[in-house]
């Protein structure tokens, strides 16, 4: 997360911002430029969930054996024979992922999360230093270029740096397109917006399968979920540079520009803005904010049973929603419904998840939502196996990981003080992409034994409903500035 990000949350009421007075708490200019940055989360969720119908399970047999593919493995066994009845080439067929080396596969996608971690990092420290729009369009474009050669791979070694490669770039367009749009909403609509914002990833994610159905050659499906990202080079031209940030540099010119057209299209008065401004450039120039050290989050008593309990439901979050997602994609059935499904119930689950912030607070949704995932991951274990119930709980749980993963965004930014906010946010969510690289080897656990991957799934969100006990509930609070008051 990057600084200005953590300021804006602290402004508690939209009268008290100057930005927000000049161009309105929401209007037509920032649904529309909401609505530009809410497209790049398509071919994030696109490269994500991807690794589902590039690696999708693949029966096969040796060249030891004969007659039905039996998955068997042989020592001294070069050769293999796949079924191709479903996707004509995979990675797995292509390079032989299987036997001692179906660990590849799982490595590929861990790697990747590695680079999101990575493009979040480096991003988030490029979008302080050079405004929010520079390392946008960069990271749009290396996400194009690094998408397209990674679809012409030509062995594992290759597909995988250039996965890294994709993944950083990936990182980079989450943390500067979320900022970006949080900076420019009033705070009386940035909870919701910033909720709503997770919504076009669920729609990409159940978009994939028709991908996927259509190209069932890996190389095709990986070059036509990296192509769209053409588009987002006309952004270019389409979308402005964050005021905010141009007005905590000094460039009030630039930043007076953009607000006057942002002004007009709201259909505001544009007098005032000049004068606005340059008072906003002195009062922050003339602030001196008080730092803490990441270490801070671990002196005293209280606030590190809190970090510690947020930074464990966020790796609740990394591991069960990208390990659960890669384990429908793997269950018996039709492995194109099952996605679909899979992706379509997220939508209600984010939609619901305002709300129960709303009524139930952050503590009591997070708590729920938890429980419902675990309890349904456990219960695959319970039911008498079959295509249907696996999915029906397998989606249960995905339904409660969409309402928690929106809820810890909120906590997080809500829960720490001001002085070490930027450092606990960033703990957590570095926590949450631990948690996803740890995923896919968890989610084919199933290989070994078939209940590993739904008690692991099970157990894990409901540890972290329990650690919710040591959270205070931040709805409507205010938020603490000093380490006294968030120990207080």
């Amino acid at each position: 997360m990057v600084e200005s990000e953590i300021k804006d949350v602290e402004n508690q009421k939209v009268d008290e911002d100057p930005i927000t007075k000049i161009i309105g708490a929401i209007g037509k200019w920032q649904i529309w430029i909401c609505f530009v940055v809410f497209l790049v989360k398509f071919p994030v969720a696109w490269h994500q969930m991807s690794i589902i119908f590039l690696a999708p399970p693949m029966n096969f047999t040796t060249s030891n054996t004969s007659g039905d593919f039996d998955n068997v493995c042989f020592e001294n066994s070069s050769e293999y024979v796949y079924d191709h009845s479903i996707f004509q080439e995979t990675i797995v067929s292509q390079w032989d992922l299987v036997c001692d080396r179906h660990w590849l596969k799982n490595l590929t996608q861990t790697i990747f999360m590695l680079g999101i971690l990575v493009g979040n990092m480096l991003f988030g420290h490029l979008s302080d230093r050079f405004g929010r729009r520079t390392p946008f369009l960069a990271a749009v474009f290396l996400q194009l270029i690094s998408g397209v050669t990674t679809a012409y791979s030509v062995n594992w070694y290759m597909f995988t740096t250039l996965r890294f490669i994709l993944a950083v770039a990936t990182g980079g367009t989450m943390v500067t397109s979320f900022v970006l749009t949080m900076e420019i909403i009033g705070a009386k609509y940035r909870e919701t917006v910033g909720i709503i914002y997770q919504i076009p990833f669920n729609l990409g994610h159940l978009s994939l399968p028709l991908f996927g159905y259509y190209l069932r050659n890996w190389s095709n499906f990986q070059l036509a979920i990296s192509l769209p990202s053409v588009l987002f080079l006309s952004y270019y031209f389409l979308l402005p540079e964050s005021p905010r940030w141009l007005l905590t540099v000094g460039k009030s010119e630039e930043a007076v520009k953009i607000l006057e057209t942002a002004a007009k299209r709201n259909g505001l008065p544009t007098d005032n803005i000049g004068s606005t401004t340059q008072k906003m450039v002195v009062d922050i120039g003339n602030k001196s904010e008080e730092r803490a050290s990441f270490l801070a989050l671990f002196r005293t008593p209280k606030l590190r049973a809190r970090t510690i309990a947020i930074c464990y439901n966020w790796f609740v979050c990394g591991l069960c929603f990208f390990g659960v997602s890669q384990y429908i994609g793997q269950v018996s059935g039709n492995i194109f419904t099952n996605v679909a499904i899979s992706g379509a119930i997220q939508v209600p689950g984010t939609l619901i998840s305002i709300y129960a912030n709303r009524v139930l607070g952050r503590k009591m949704t997070l708590i729920i939502a938890n429980c419902v995932t675990g309890i349904s991951c456990l219960l695959i274990m319970v039911v008498p196996r079959s295509e249907v119930s696996n999915l029906i709980l397998g989606c249960s749980g995905l339904w409660g990981l969409s309402i928690s993963f929106a809820t810890v965004y909120l906590y997080a930014g809500e829960l720490f003080p001001t002085v070490v906010r930027n450092s606990g946010v960033g703990l957590s969510s570095t926590v949450a992409r631990i948690g996803s690289m740890v995923a896919p080897f968890v989610a084919t656990l199933g290989h070994t034994s078939a209940w590993l991957p739904p008690l692991a799934f099970g157990i894990v969100p409901l540890i972290g409903a329990g650690l919710c006990i040591l959270l205070p509930d931040t709805r409507g609070k205010k938020l603490p500035d000093t380490l006294e008051e968030g120990e207080a």
